[in-house]
């Protein structure tokens, strides 16, 4: 019985009999060129492309998105920055009326929930999934909705 290898000599004797292989099966035209291992590994994306992939997409938005949704993407982001601040306070500052923190963060994520509702609905490119629901009809549910979230939120406070 052979004795057992590492991997190490392994992958050693592989490489040794593959390029013996490949010497003796090389033409005089190709012997000497091969392609190196890192021609097969994609491309680690540079700043440059991420620069360039971010500045077109921003101006994608900016100029097939209409004005109302605009609108309503800054209040979206509004909404997370507030989020954000409130977090942050509680964990800074402290969370002594945990009551209060809580109602004021399910606010702003429950408000957050209701805009994308809002957003999706409201889309012109969207409008062949919601055939049955007109743009004002989505104003109407999202203001009903945060009626609700509002009332209970105070009701929460206490």
């Amino acid at each position: 019985m052979a004795p057992k290898r590492t991997p190490r000599q392994a992958v050693a004797k592989a490489g040794a009999v593959s390029s013996s292989r490949s010497l003796a099966t090389e033409s005089p035209a190709t012997s000497g060129v091969s392609t190196p291992a890192a021609s097969r590994i994609p491309a680690v994306p540079t700043a440059a492309d991420t620069s360039a992939i971010v500045y077109q997409a921003w101006n994608s938005y900016v100029a097939d998105t209409p004005r109302k949704l605009k609108l309503v993407d800054a209040f979206m982001v509004f909404l997370v920055a507030v989020g954000l601040i409130q977090f942050v306070y509680c964990i800074l500052v402290g969370n002594y009326p945990f009551n209060a923190f809580l109602s004021g963060f399910s606010i702003t994520v429950g408000q957050f929930v209701l805009t994308a509702s809002l957003r999706m609905q409201a889309n012109p490119n969207n409008s062949s999934q919601f055939e049955k629901f007109t743009p004002e009809r989505a104003f109407a549910d999202f203001i009903f909705g945060s009626l609700v979230l509002h009332f209970f939120a105070y009701n929460f406070i206490n």
